[in-house]
């Protein structure tokens, strides 16, 4: 093992570790990381992301649904669009980019550079998310109405963008089931890990027969992740997870800006 191979592991415990800390943000850490340090393709690292991500929000969801706070209803409403729509994205899709999509102010766009800018776009909107987004906790329970038509199209597009990104799209779909369903906040947020865990482990298995997959070396960065949540579980304790969450919010940020830049100074 050199030391990039072992700084990626280490990285691959930070991931998991925020994910326990805040709920969210994995595939935003695991693509950059998987890309940058461990110089996997934009294709395969939004595969790998799926896989991390999906077992990490697995092991979450257990966790949630052993407290009852998943609202199992909400998430096969959500789930059903949004697994066919990452399924076929990654299926189809996908593959179906052209290598050479174009050029803008006379630089190339090659498929991967367009799905890092993407990839940095979607950053952008969760740092922002992150950043501004106040809580919206609904404290009545009995006030839960189900918009299904509305969820139903939010689960299909957060499906489609998991699918081009690799993102689990926790910043969507929570909003998305305050917003639409009237979860309370700690159900939507538990509920939300169910539905990326189903969603990105489904929209993987659209890549299996598409790509070569390292096994040996997913596995073990997945078991790390999957360790660093329960660190992260035990931190949050100790930690303000709104200034946590706004602090990560500036760093996802910067951190998209550094993915535009250097995607075409390339």
């Amino acid at each position: 093992m050199d030391l990039i191979e072992l700084i990626g592991y280490v990285c691959a415990l930070v991931i998991g570790i925020v994910l326990g800390l805040i709920g969210g943000g994995g595939s935003i850490l695991t693509v950059p990381v998987l890309v940058y340090l461990l110089s996997f393709n934009p294709v395969t690292a939004t595969a790998y992301s799926l896989f991390v991500v999906g077992i990490s929000a697995l092991v979450g969801a257990f966790r949630n649904m052993q407290k009852k706070l998943v609202d199992f209803k909400t998430a096969i409403v959500f789930s059903i669009p949004a697994f066919i729509a990452v399924y076929s994205t990654r299926k189809f899709i996908v593959p179906a980019i052209p290598e050479e999509l174009g050029t803008i102010f006379g630089f190339l766009i090659t498929k991967d550079v367009g799905i890092m800018v993407f990839f940095a776009f979607i950053m952008l909107v969760a740092a922002l998310s992150m950043i501004f987004n106040k809580s919206m906790d609904v404290t009545d329970e009995t006030s839960v109405i189900y918009n299904y038509p509305l969820v139903v199209i939010e689960g299909f597009v957060v499906g489609v963008l998991t699918g081009i990104v690799g993102a689990g799209g926790g910043f969507l779909i929570i909003p998305a089931l305050v917003l639409l369903a009237k979860l309370p906040m700690k159900k939507a947020v538990a509920t939300s890990l169910l539905i990326i865990a189903v969603k990105s482990l489904i929209g993987f298995i659209g890549d299996i027969e598409n790509l070569d997959i390292d096994w040996t070396f997913l596995l073990i960065f997945s078991g790390i992740s999957v360790g660093g949540i329960f660190i992260g579980i035990w931190a949050n304790k100790f930690v303000n997870g709104k200034k946590l969450k706004k602090s990560f919010g500036w760093f996802v940020l910067i951190m998209a800006i550094y993915i535009i830049f250097k995607e075409f100074s390339m």
